[in-house]
């Protein structure tokens, strides 16, 4: 079971995430339901979620009854008489909680985009008893001996080397998740757990209430702002039932950006801003501070426990990085070219603040000055680009796009099948070149109310042939603003980026072909590099001649406009890294504090003075709002793995340079069969190594932010 191989706190937020998988014929089941989610999955695709019959109240029976299932499932292995075997231990393992997985796929799915109070109350009830049946099966000591005797004796066993890395994966990753400690140990880590999972949960709860919220503002305070973002702010007004001629601008990333970008009034770009910075800062019911505190030093003692120095210590073991000093080296060799630059963007700023009275840049005024930088040196902006950035054509140049590179067709079947929420589109995934069905996407685009920020994928059944899993269901999930009715997308160039980003991730689970569920996934620290990878050919001629294409007269992008945009290639790169450095950097620090006692605000604070922090800049995820760090242990001392990807990344994009040729196929085969396809059932450097023929270089990401490479 793919879950087992999590970090028992973190595996219920991973669990969106985890394929379904078939039950041991050996093990009773109990009496058929009538509860649809305890049902198979029925029609096309080898069956489909019933998103159309999911309700809340269904889910305390069918949860309880997956637990149930799963334990039994893993009890009949452990108390098997007969001598251990990589089939009846490792395999069966592998095949075990096929109800539960499919149980908590749907729940992950309506707690992250569907949330209303039931939810988040079922959320908070059943994380800690997810995290205490995770735990039976991580500390059964009959399980682990049977895994330990395989484990000592693997070199008799005839295995070959997929099964020597999942029987040598699934030793080690019970060993640290507390399997060698005592009877005392192993309820202490259960505690820890069950009060991580509960945290968890209310962090999610409490950010939500604060990215539900809006600030008002009129007319005349929108002057400069784009019309289709005041569109969408007049729509999302009358949502909220505010008076006709009022603007609401939700406390979203892609709603906050272009106010603070072009709103000419800066009164309202410090309001919104400060909203949208101070998430879970605001001492009052959704304030984070103590919530963090908690969770950090929960953190710490766990690692103590299983035997760590730091949190950090503990969660690197399992990445390509290995240790905190690995991954603070490459974030230390780029952050001081990153802050040298933002004070070569900053002076530029004010050659035009000054203008304005302005004596200096505020965080608020930052992205309003850099469009008039972008403007004067490049003759930009993003406004400019905009027009010809629709959402529904740039769709349709990812899909080209995949198709060119690795044979992936993407064809609309919105309609066809149940979905979560009426705007979700869905198209069905075929080989190209052979016409054979590989997968189903579900396309979740726009902002709404009980729905996280940001953007994320997720699939709700992996490829994993011994299970006879062939068919992927998965998703992107984005939190564009939508528009009012009858008016078009456009997006800028950040949140195209994304949007392409995104649809990396699933072009890499469309193409994973692994035998086992369990050696599906990826590093951390190697997860993020197909998805960066793939923001490469948003800015490709053909994407561009064929897809931007301006929204009201259908032209194509003018030549003269691509040409600037290619010479503002690194635009804007003191910032953009600093924002996301800074909140890997602070990430890792914290998590590097041996006893784990921290005020997180003054924390904060200092760590970020340490670094020399830019005063006209924050981190892009302040710790009150850091989702990635404090809704799960997953991305906790791993923020890092952003830069670790984007360096082979760029080497990676080098290579398609070096051959002149963004749709090289030679390249892009490599690319596919050393590493989109083989998931974890090879070392990822080794992998790499197959593919490049050598490790990465960072000089190409150097290179690429236009920081000095020496």
């Amino acid at each position: 079971m793919k879950t087992i191989l999590l970090s028992s706190a973190a595996a219920f937020a991973m669990l969106a995430a985890v394929p379904a998988f078939a039950q041991p014929a050996a093990v009773p089941t109990a009496a058929v339901s009538t509860n649809v989610l305890l049902q198979d999955w029925t029609g096309p695709y080898d069956g489909v979620p019933p998103w159309d019959k999911v309700k809340p109240e269904q889910f305390p029976e069918a949860l309880q009854a997956g637990i149930d299932e799963m334990l039994r499932e893993i009890e009949a292995i452990a108390s098997n008489k007969d001598t251990p075997t990589f089939a009846n231990t490792i395999e069966a393992m592998e095949k075990s909680g096929q109800k539960l997985d499919r149980v908590t796929s749907v729940f992950g799915v309506m707690t992250d985009n569907m949330s209303t109070p039931a939810y988040q109350a079922l959320d908070k009830e059943w994380s800690p008893k997810l995290s205490a049946a995770y735990d039976k099966i991580n500390l059964n000591g009959a399980l682990f001996e049977r895994i330990q005797d395989l484990y000592n004796k693997k070199g008799e066993l005839g295995l070959d080397a997929k099964q020597d890395r999942l029987l040598t994966r699934t030793y080690e990753g019970f060993v640290r998740r507390g399997a060698k400690l005592n009877a005392e140990q192993k309820s202490q880590l259960t505690a820890y757990n069950q009060q991580l999972a509960s945290a968890f949960s209310e962090f999610n709860s409490r950010l939500l209430a604060d990215e539900g919220t809006f600030t008002q503002a009129t007319a005349a305070e929108l002057a400069g702002v784009p019309q289709d973002v005041k569109d969408a702010a007049a729509a999302a007004a009358k949502e909220a039932g505010l008076p006709a001629g009022s603007f609401a601008i939700r406390n979203t990333r892609s709603a906050v950006e272009p106010v603070l970008s072009f709103a000419t009034n800066r009164a309202l770009r410090q309001k919104v801003w400060t909203a949208f910075a101070n998430r879970g800062d605001n001492g009052n019911a959704s304030d984070n501070n103590a919530l963090i505190a908690k969770i950090v030093k929960l953190r710490a003692d766990r690692a103590h426990l299983l035997g760590y120095k730091t949190h950090a210590d503990w969660r690197m073991q399992d990445t390509m990085a290995k240790s905190p000093a690995k991954a603070m080296e490459l974030m230390m060799r780029v952050w001081p070219a990153a802050v040298a630059r933002v004070k070569e963007e900053v002076a530029d700023q004010m050659t035009f603040a000054k203008k304005d009275g302005l004596q200096h840049i505020e965080p608020w005024d930052y992205r309003f000055y850099q469009e008039k930088v972008r403007k004067a040196k490049y003759d930009l902006s993003q406004d400019e680009i905009k027009p010809y950035f629709q959402l529904d054509n740039l769709v349709k140049g990812m899909f080209w796009s995949a198709e060119q590179l690795y044979d992936l067709r993407f064809t609309e079947n919105t309609g066809k099948v149940p979905v979560f929420q009426p705007d979700v589109r869905t198209f069905e995934v075929t080989n190209a070149k052979t016409g054979d069905v590989i997968g189903l996407f579900y396309f979740d685009t726009y902002a709404r109310t009980g729905k996280r920020s940001g953007a994320w994928a997720t699939t709700y059944r992996s490829r994993a042939r011994l299970l006879d899993d062939n068919i992927v269901l998965g998703s992107n999930n984005n939190n564009f603003t939508k528009p009012a009715a009858g008016q078009p997308v456009l997006i800028s160039l950040d949140d195209a980026s994304t949007l392409w980003h995104e649809f990396g991730h699933a072009i890499h689970y469309y193409l994973s072909d692994v035998k086992y569920p369990s050696l599906g996934g990826s590093p951390r620290d190697f997860v993020e590099y197909p998805s960066q990878v793939n923001e490469n050919w948003l800015l490709t001629r053909p994407v561009l001649d064929k897809f931007a294409r301006h929204y009201k007269t259908g032209e194509a992008m003018p030549d003269a406009l691509v040409k600037k945009i290619e010479a503002s290639d690194s635009f804007n790169q003191g910032f953009a890294t600093v924002e996301y450095l800074s909140s890997a950097l602070v990430d890792m620090k914290l998590h590097t504090k041996e006893d784990g006692v921290v005020d997180p605000d003054a924390f904060e604070k200092a760590t970020l003075a340490e670094l020399g922090m830019p005063k006209e800049m924050v981190m892009r995820h302040r710790l009150p709002q850091f989702g990635h760090l404090f809704s799960s242990d997953s991305y906790s001392a791993g923020y890092y793995s952003y830069l670790w990807s984007e360096t082979m990344d760029a080497d990676t994009w080098a290579a398609f340079d070096a051959a002149g040729n963004p749709y090289d196929r030679k390249i892009a085969d490599g690319f596919r069969t050393f590493l989109l396809s083989t998931g974890n059932e090879t070392d990822r450097a080794e992998a790499y190594r197959q593919f490049r023929g050598r490790d990465p270089d960072v000089k190409a990401l150097l290179k690429r932010r236009g920081f000095p490479t020496n």
